[in-house]
């Protein structure tokens, strides 16, 4: 069974880090395209992060650029999402999702298969 485990979120401060995992299960992700979603309340799921599946090309949206880094092991299956200089607009539900393609655009139509959510609240 495909399976995808978010981990690391949190309540931060302004100004602080988090580090997000996206560990698979039942599957290897080498071979597949990977991407970093999240959702507010109210709003669409957007694309924060997506990498290649070698790692070689990452595509972060000016929103996060600077701030939010895209890496992969793929010898621990596991994909991270750095997130430095949090804002309380980065606040949402954050989703890793894959697609077993080598790259494709960063949006949410194009993964088929996703992980259940961690919460990442940014709050004084």
């Amino acid at each position: 069974q495909v399976q995808l485990v978010e981990s690391g979120g949190g309540l931060v401060q302004p100004g602080g880090s988090l580090r997000l995992s996206c560990a698979a299960s039942g599957f290897t992700l080498d071979g597949y395209a990977i991407g970093w979603f999240r959702q507010a309340p109210g709003k669409e799921r957007e694309g924060v992060s997506c990498i290649s599946s070698s790692g070689e090309a990452t595509y972060v949206p000016d929103s996060v650029k600077g701030r939010f880094t895209i890496s992969r092991d793929n010898a621990k299956n596991t994909v991270y999402l750095q997130m430095n200089s949090l804002k309380p607009e980065d606040t949402a539900v954050y989703y890793c999702a894959a697609v077993k393609r080598s790259w494709t655009h960063c949006g949410r139509y194009e993964y088929l298969s996703w992980g259940q959510g961690t919460q990442v609240t940014v709050s004084s």
